[in-house]
């Protein structure tokens, strides 16, 4: 104190203040953030409206590839029928062919018959056939004899006539099958084509629609990392303009301070300090689900699923929430080892009024998943996920909560 009181005449030079953004830079970085937020909306509304025609494509390019196959297994069918068809057309033929001998035989029977009845100098049925006759019985002989030779011609003349109307019959009977069977294949190529040509077409779609979705999600993706840069440099002028404030109060303050300094006791390291600090000192050290306590980094634990693929059950390091355990054992606080009563601990303070030793979540309808220290400047200490390592980053505000939890 005697110290002090032999300085009172002699102030501390004051750190020289800090950048003091103007409002209009404020306002042109909100604006800028708007902006880019409208556009990452507009492409995500134009990205799902992608989506759900790429499924559209996606099912009838499926539809079209199957129509394709069954005019395959169609035109396979028509074309085993025109085979088919074309075989009985050959046996038809064949069956012609045995009738037109068949006639040509009863021809010959009926010409036969015809000069026979000429060599014997008559008719059939001319009464010089029974001239001659020696007596009543060689009379007749001769009639039987002119009777089974005339019941000859005439089976002869059916069996022409039958063979003739039967060859016919079969002749038209081979043309028509040969007829159909070939339309049949002709209708069935050409629905093979047609189909063919669908399902190109259809799969041309399907593939405009990926190419699409896959543009749409590009540029969205890009719009959201402007967007994350954009909303960091509204944090980062927030951040600016509430380092100044700071600075202004704390130079009122050392003044008031000056001028009851012989009441005041000397001032001591802040509890915020430690908390980063101890934060910090893990930098580097591995993400490991489950691990870390208030004595540091631990082993970590089974999840079944990503975490064990990375092997995080045999690694010693920190997870989220164990890292904020471990930082804020330094002060005394005791804190759960899980994010979401993390985010219940303390009172909640709006984001954009975050200060240093502040904790920040992201989450959803689902809950809290993930929680990082706040460290000053639009910067924060985290154990971000499985692969990685405690770091230090730019806060990201895609999912971030809209209150950040303040213990100290």
């Amino acid at each position: 104190m005697a110290m002090v009181l032999g300085a009172a005449g002699t102030a501390p030079a004051a750190p020289p203040p800090p950048h003091n953004p103007s409002d209009a830079q404020l306002d042109a970085s909100r604006a800028e953030a708007r902006a880019a937020a409208a556009r990452v909306g507009d492409l995500t509304s134009q990205l799902a409206e992608a989506d759900a025609a790429l499924a559209d494509t996606d099912d009838r390019a499926e539809a079209a590839r199957e129509n394709a196959n069954k005019a395959l297994v169609d035109q396979y069918a028509a074309e085993q029928a025109a085979g088919r068809a074309a075989e009985a057309e050959a046996a038809a033929r064949a069956d012609a062919d045995a009738a037109g001998r068949a006639i040509d035989r009863a021809r010959g029977r009926v010409d036969e018959f015809i000069a026979g009845s000429y060599r014997q100098g008559s008719t059939i049925g001319s009464i010089t056939a029974y001239l001659g006759a020696r007596g009543p019985e060689d009379l007749l002989a001769r009639e039987q004899l002119l009777g089974a030779v005339g019941a000859d011609a005439l089976d002869g003349m059916d069996a022409l006539r039958r063979a003739q109307v039967d060859k016919a019959n079969k002749d038209s009977a081979a043309r028509q099958a040969a007829q159909q069977a070939r339309t049949a294949a002709e209708a069935a190529e050409r629905a093979a084509r047609d189909a063919a040509a669908a399902r190109d077409a259809a799969v041309q779609a399907q593939l405009a629609a990926r190419a699409r979705a896959a543009g749409l999600a590009a540029r969205r993706a890009e719009l959201a990392r402007r967007l994350d840069d954009a909303q960091a440099r509204v944090a980062g002028l927030q951040a600016q303009r509430r380092q100044y404030q700071q600075w202004v109060a704390a130079r009122r303050a050392e003044r008031a301070a000056l001028r009851r300094l012989p009441a005041l006791p000397v001032p001591t390291e802040g509890a915020v300090r430690v908390v980063i600090d101890r934060a910090l000192s893990q930098l580097g050290v591995p993400y490991a689900w489950g691990g870390g306590n208030a004595n540091g980094p631990t082993l970590g634990i089974h999840d079944g699923g990503v975490a064990d693929s990375f092997g995080d059950f045999a690694k010693v390091g920190f997870d989220c929430s164990g890292l904020m355990v471990y930082a804020f054992a330094g002060v005394g606080i005791m804190l759960p080892h899980y994010s979401g009563y993390q985010y219940a601990a303390g009172p909640h303070v709006p984001l954009a009024d975050a200060e240093p030793g502040d904790m920040l979540f992201w989450g959803g309808d689902a809950g809290i998943h993930h929680v990082a220290l706040y460290l000053g400047d639009g910067k924060m200490v985290e154990a971000p996920e499985s692969g990685s390592v405690v770091r230090v980053t730019s806060v990201r505000y895609r999912g971030i909560m809209p209150f950040v939890t303040r213990l100290l």
